[in-house]
């Protein structure tokens, strides 16, 4: 994130003085002084305000008809004297380019359309990773407008990927910024000494994890908390229980489920009402628009979805007479095979021109028409770079034309 820079401005200043309507000039233009209509207040007691208790200010704090209050604004001083008023907006600027946050569930988590998957940084099955470049991946999504971390307690061996998240945000935290930042993780499966997955989801498990992945991240609460995967052996009433615990004691702010079904997804709501669900969603995998998604907006749950590149192929990088190293374990879904492979070249082919006429690239077009479906309501996108997760942020602050969504439905449609 950017570091925060003070504006100063005296309400006593004519109205022609600033600029009304919205918040552009001090969100966008980092150095300059602004001006702008504080009404109501004559003096005030020295306080700080965050952005949520700015929003019930309203009627006191004007900056002109309809502006948004940004959720740039970190703080709020207030000077009180005689025939005067000083704010002293300390700003946390994004881009430009940034989407408006989105609301998880009935929660009070605002979150960005685009989130950073943190599975790569495992380096469990990636190539290549180094804690270095880790981290500044992580700086990367923060800087460029992403608010929201997803990683989980069996993401590396020993912990790698909440331990470099914890690494990676300790700054903020020592600058009291902690609310900047959504930390999404998930409990229930973890590797054994031989590093063989095991999947358990027994309550003393789910609240172990939990209190391990706190530490391994050094922060006192992880904002939402997902139940990985069903654990067969125990009835899922039974593990939402461990979760609602874990919002009593304050460890967890919202609990949510990945890779389940909607029978499950009930079961579970039921017993610890959920925010968030997490299935397999993009382009050429659409199931979930049949039954988890309607069950979502039904029951006010968000969808975050993971896979929204299909492991690669919707990057475009992947074309006809690509060669597939024959231990490529993506070789086992039949998108990347065959029939099914030709019709994702056929969809390719057009999303080469909708990009090209959008002047961004495919991974932007695709990240942005997910995103922006029903029911979607924050995007995975893995990375292990920084400048990786810079492009897909990119996909935020920005909608496809009619026309393009036109073509790509009638492609998605065939």
């Amino acid at each position: 994130m950017r570091n925060t820079k003070s504006l100063l401005a005296d309400w006593r200043k004519p109205p022609d003085a600033y600029e009304t309507g919205r918040l552009a000039p001090f969100r966008y233009e980092r150095s300059r002084l602004c001006s702008f209509p504080v009404r109501g207040v004559a003096r005030r007691k020295a306080g700080q305000f965050n952005i949520d208790n700015l929003r019930k200010l309203r009627s006191q704090f004007e900056f002109g008809a309809g502006a948004p209050l940004a959720a740039a604004i970190l703080t709020l001083k207030i000077e009180g004297r005689t025939n005067s008023l000083i704010l002293d907006l300390k700003l946390n600027l994004p881009e430009p380019t940034h989407s408006n946050f989105r609301t998880l569930g009935k929660s009070e988590l605002q979150v960005s359309p685009v989130a950073l998957g943190c599975w790569p940084i495992a380096g469990m099955t990636s190539l290549d990773v180094n804690d270095d470049d880790s981290r500044a991946t992580i700086g990367a999504a923060l800087e460029s407008g992403i608010n929201f971390l997803d990683t989980a307690y069996c993401y590396g061996a020993n912990g790698e990927s909440e331990r470099l998240i914890g690494q990676a945000i300790a700054p903020l935290i020592r600058d009291g910024r902690r609310d900047e930042i959504v930390i999404a993780s998930k409990g229930g499966i973890h590797w054994d000494q031989d590093v063989n997955k095991i999947n358990d989801a027994s309550p003393s498990r789910i609240i172990r994890e939990c209190e391990e992945s706190l530490q391994r991240m050094n922060v006192d609460v992880i904002d939402l908390h997902y139940l990985h995967s069903p654990d067969p052996k125990i009835p899922v009433a039974e593990t939402a229980g461990a979760f609602a615990k874990l919002i009593e004691s304050g460890k967890i702010r919202a609990a949510a489920a990945s890779n389940f079904d909607v029978p499950q997804l009930e079961q579970f709501h039921a017993a610890c009402p959920i925010a968030a669900v997490q299935p397999p969603y993009n382009m050429l995998q659409r199931s979930i628009e049949s039954d988890i998604i309607p069950w979502c907006l039904e029951n006010d749950v968000s969808v975050i979805n993971y896979w929204p590149l299909m492991k690669g192929l919707l990057a475009g990088k992947i074309r006809r007479g690509h060669q597939f190293d024959p231990a490529d374990k993506r070789l086992s879904y039949d998108v990347f095979r065959g029939e099914k492979f030709e019709q994702a070249q056929t969809l390719l082919d057009e999303l080469d021109l909708i990009a090209a006429e959008a002047e961004k690239s495919v991974a932007q077009v695709v990240i942005n028409w997910t995103m922006n479906q029903p029911g979607i309501t924050s995007t995975l996108c893995g990375a292990k770079r920084d400048w990786q997760i810079r492009e897909t942020a990119g996909a935020m602050g920005w909608n496809l034309s009619p026309n393009h969504l036109d073509r790509i439905d009638r492609l998605l449609s065939m």
